[in-house]
């Protein structure tokens, strides 16, 4: 199977994607994904891209308890520092939740998931597990379409190559978890873009 495979290989433990140093700190850490990108620039903000009906990835229904891959909530965001694009955001629940069981998640807008899953004592996180992506997997064409030509430095006068030339890049890292809260169960898969690991903590 070529490197470029459209399936991930999603590991229990952060070893199996070989991070380095500062891209384990990011990845691993199982705080508050938002408050901890607000905490390393001046300026956080949360790209909302869609939030809509549409067919799971074939390696996430058995992780939000489907029997098959059917149609899906998703939402998709871009986490932005200082109007760069840091980390993507998919996040995938049944149809059959209910307003009961995440009573926020259709009225988010533009607000960090993370900022609700992280006060809401109902919530309890799952394990983490890791991947690294490669460029036909589905969410990686995804999140080099939504920022396009702009982050990579060229056509738009944006210069500042936030992605670390992210056309020249081979493998993205990714995590996922699953939240459950009341019966209902949500996944949230988070892909780095290379940039991450030069944020530096703001005095």
């Amino acid at each position: 199977m070529p490197r470029s495979h459209a399936y991930a290989h999603w590991h229990d433990h952060a070893n199996g994607v070989r991070p380095t140093a500062l891209m384990r700190d990011w990845l691993t850490d199982r705080a508050s994904l938002t408050y901890k990108l607000m905490a390393h620039c001046e300026q956080f903000r949360v790209q909302r891209l869609h939030q809509r009906h549409a067919f799971c990835l074939a390696d996430e229904y058995a992780a939000i308890a489907l029997p098959s891959r059917v149609r899906v909530q998703e939402r998709e965001v871009v986490l932005r520092c200082d109007d760069e694009a840091m980390v993507f955001g998919h996040t995938v629940l049944s149809l059959a939740s209910t307003t009961t069981e995440w009573p926020f998640f259709s009225t988010l807008g533009e607000r960090s998931l993370g900022t609700t899953l992280f006060h809401d004592p109902l919530v309890r996180r799952g394990q983490m597990q890791y991947a690294r992506l490669y460029s036909n997997h589905p969410l990686v064409r995804r999140m080099v379409a939504a920022v396009g030509v702009r982050e990579s430095g060229n056509e738009s006068g944006n210069e500042s190559g936030n992605v670390l030339d992210n056309k020249r890049a081979t493998s993205w890292l990714a995590r996922r978890s699953t939240f459950h809260r009341k019966g209902g169960v949500m996944l949230v898969t988070e892909v780095f873009f290379p940039a991450i690991v030069a944020l530096r903590r703001q005095p």
